[in-house]
């Protein structure tokens, strides 16, 4: 079945959407454009340029272009603190939706978009695109496969130089936490879903604790923390570091490089700008180095989408039915309470205990 959908934000990010990840979806008769907002007429050109739209289907207020065009479902490419105001104008048309991440700019703001969605009797997904890349999706496979033995940790380093104001979009510059809130948002969510599995088949998907220090150093422009040092240990006992930074001296693994080492019983897999390779546990070798870079190519998987655009097509096929989608509002719950956990406890100096952070804020609303 093709679906009708509004693309709410055509402009930065919303660009790559225009661009790049609906029109595959539009060529496999799977979902069909009839309107584009933005707030900024320029940013519509892209919605004409890329959708096969016309003019006269591009929209500066959201609220005509709801009210003149039936669609099954809209996008959310907008500011998070704006998500909740365009879940509500769908919600009040009877639209299902699939938003960018996070969910919204705080918790409680995303706790009660989950309880708006469920209680309307709609769907929404989040696009946690980062989690669903070739290269991610790969080492992911290769640590579940049970051939290595049970997952210890896992290290993750995204290092960026982006001092300059404006040279990661403006808002960021100008937001409370923006790595994150729009960095570690990703990265938090990949490890903790990365671990989740064990090859004794326990399964332990869920955070149990966040330890974090954030700061912004004097040389940055951001209004909010930009660099981070994090540790989480899952409910199944393996554990994952994280290093984030968007205002280093240089950027060495940055977006859709970053790097990656996962230490399994029996094997050490790297995963750096894209490519895997493993080492293989050698006990004929046990007090031996072994350099980066000569340990066995690891082949990525093949498919014809990866991250956002094949979310569009799992979106789609959970609104016909079929599977639901990974990254649903109610699971990606996890994937918010993991980056305000984050932020709480560099406020408190302490570990959070995330799904008790999580309840009690459910309590609390």
């Amino acid at each position: 079945m093709k679906y009708r959908m509004i693309q709410v934000g055509t402009g930065g990010w919303g660009g790559a959407w225009c661009g790049s990840f609906i029109p595959p979806n539009i060529k496999d008769g799977l979902v069909e454009v009839v309107a584009a907002v933005d707030t900024n007429p320029e940013a519509l050109k892209n919605a004409q340029q890329h959708l096969g739209i016309r003019a006269d289907q591009c929209y500066t207020d959201i609220g005509k272009a709801f009210d003149e065009n039936k669609a099954d479902f809209c996008t959310v490419v907008v500011p998070p603190a704006f998500h909740e105001s365009v879940v509500d104008m769908a919600l009040n048309h009877d639209m299902h939706i699939l938003s960018e991440k996070p969910i919204s700019d705080t918790l409680e703001n995303s706790i009660r978009i989950a309880n708006k969605v469920k209680n309307a009797g709609k769907k929404m997904g989040v696009t946690m695109s980062h989690r669903f890349r070739q290269d991610i999706t790969t080492l992911r496979e290769e640590i579940r496969s049970g051939k290595y033995g049970d997952l210890d940790y896992l290290i993750c380093r995204f290092t960026c130089e982006c001092r300059t104001y404006g040279a990661w979009g403006k808002f960021r510059y100008e937001i409370p936490d923006p790595l994150m809130i729009e960095g570690a948002v990703h990265h938090l969510d990949l490890l903790a879903d990365m671990a989740a599995n064990s090859s004794s088949g326990s399964y332990g998907g869920k955070c149990k604790t966040i330890y974090a220090q954030t700061w912004q150093p004097s040389w940055g422009k951001f209004s909010g923390d930009a660099q981070a040092l994090v540790i989480m240990g899952l409910d199944n006992g393996s554990r994952s570091f994280y290093e984030g930074a968007k205002t280093n001296a240089v950027g060495l693994n940055c977006w859709g490089a970053e790097y990656i080492r996962a230490e399994c019983e029996k094997a050490t897999f790297i995963l750096s700008y894209g490519k895997i390779e493993g080492f293989n546990y050698d006990p004929t070798h046990e007090r031996a180095n072994r350099k980066e870079g000569t340990g066995k190519d690891v082949p990525l998987l093949q498919q014809l989408k990866w991250a956002n655009t094949w979310l569009i097509e799992k979106f789609v096929r959970w609104l016909d039915g079929g599977e639901i989608m990974e990254t649903n509002v109610e699971d990606n719950l996890q994937s918010v309470a993991l980056i305000f956990a984050a932020i709480e406890s560099n406020k408190t100096g302490q570990p959070i205990q995330v799904q008790d952070f999580l309840s009690n804020t459910r309590s609390n609303l």
